[in-house]
């Protein structure tokens, strides 16, 4: 059975409000601890999803767990797409978001909405593409969620996923639990305010369905075409698959 982890053990609220709440309290320096903490590896794995989503010139595109909306900021700056959403469970990520794109001209096709990747606001066949970058191990309930993102993305669309894995190879598995469990910690103790969110990214991450068995799981939905790129030894995977 799958490990339930959550980001506050002591809390009487469901995982999709303590994340939410997680979320809003280290959005200040999100984006400064990630480039630390991924040694900036995380921008060339987006870059990857930018590039797979790009090939399919796809009018209309929804990034999940946007954050603040590096992904889809580069999605409106990079492809001829006439509407990009970027959303996101918390506020305090999407304020920042907003806050790139003030008085500029991306917000011709580029809106950030508050919204939740269980019940997603959209008719069906929406979206003819679709991603999810570091937020699908933060879904209370994975499979519901899948399926709401397969409801809204059109026949023959597209989906991608980015989310962190567990290398399986001597000495990278050993490297990454000491990372995980010693030295990330750590590092959320100095530089976040909320001393607890690390550590939670950190387990969740080690104990979240990689490789083969969420592809099982992508499958199980419906999704077709399900293949997983392992990158940078497999401390990450890419994820595609399409309806």
């Amino acid at each position: 059975m799958e490990e339930k982890v959550t980001p506050y053990k002591d809390s009487n609220t469901g995982k999709k409000q303590q994340v939410e709440k997680m979320f809003d309290t280290i959005s200040g320096n999100y984006d400064s601890l990630n480039r630390i903490i991924s040694l900036g590896i995380d921008v060339k794995w987006r870059k990857k999803v930018l590039n797979l989503i790009a090939e399919h010139k796809p009018k209309t595109i929804l990034d999940i767990a946007t954050g603040t909306g590096d992904l889809a900021i580069q999605f409106a700056k990079k492809t001829d797409a006439e509407k990009i959403v970027g959303l996101d469970l918390s506020e305090g990520m999407l304020s920042i978001a907003r806050k790139k794109v003030a008085n500029s001209e991306l917000n011709d096709t580029l809106e950030f909405v508050k919204g939740d990747s269980e019940a997603l606001h959209f008719p069906d066949n929406s979206f003819e593409a679709i991603t999810v970058s570091f937020g699908i191990r933060n879904f209370e309930n994975l499979e519901k969620g899948l399926s709401e993102i397969y409801r809204v993305m059109v026949p023959g669309g597209h989906f991608v996923i980015l989310e962190t894995s567990v290398p399986t190879h001597f000495p990278w598995k050993q490297g990454y639990y000491m990372y995980i469990r010693g030295i990330l910690p750590v590092i959320g103790r100095l530089f976040s305010k909320d001393r607890v969110a690390y550590a939670y990214l950190g387990k969740s991450a080690s104990v979240f369905p990689f490789g083969e068995k969420l592809n099982n799981i992508l499958k199980k939905i419906g999704f077709i075409e399900v293949e997983n790129k392992p990158q940078s030894f497999g401390v990450a995977t890419i994820y595609t698959a399409t309806k």
